[in-house]
């Protein structure tokens, strides 16, 4: 069976993470029981593999953008401060 290249991007915890999730049916409040963390702790970090997904796509798309969303997933900046230099960036290209 061949992996897709987004998934061979994520570190073991997040496949970990996405396998959990699938066993609970998609349900975030199931997960946030397997965890022992609240949802809003399971939302967020749902979030961040999210993000690395689509940082993955945009790597191959633009250089710019990915670093830009790399400093989200780092929590360096916020992802509505990323969108918005994204979206000003596109303006200017």
């Amino acid at each position: 069976m061949q992996s897709n290249p987004w998934f061979d991007y994520l570190e073991n915890e997040e496949k970990e993470f996405i396998r959990q999730l699938i066993l609970a049916s998609g349900s975030l409040k199931e997960l946030a029981k397997v965890y022992d963390v609240s949802y809003p702790t399971v939302r967020l970090r749902l979030d961040r593999v999210i993000n690395k997904v689509k940082l993955y796509s945009d790597q191959e798309n633009n250089p710019f953008v990915s670093s830009i969303m790399q400093m989200v997933i780092e929590d360096k900046i916020s992802l509505d401060s990323a969108n918005e230099i994204i979206k000003k960036y596109k303006k200017e290209v």
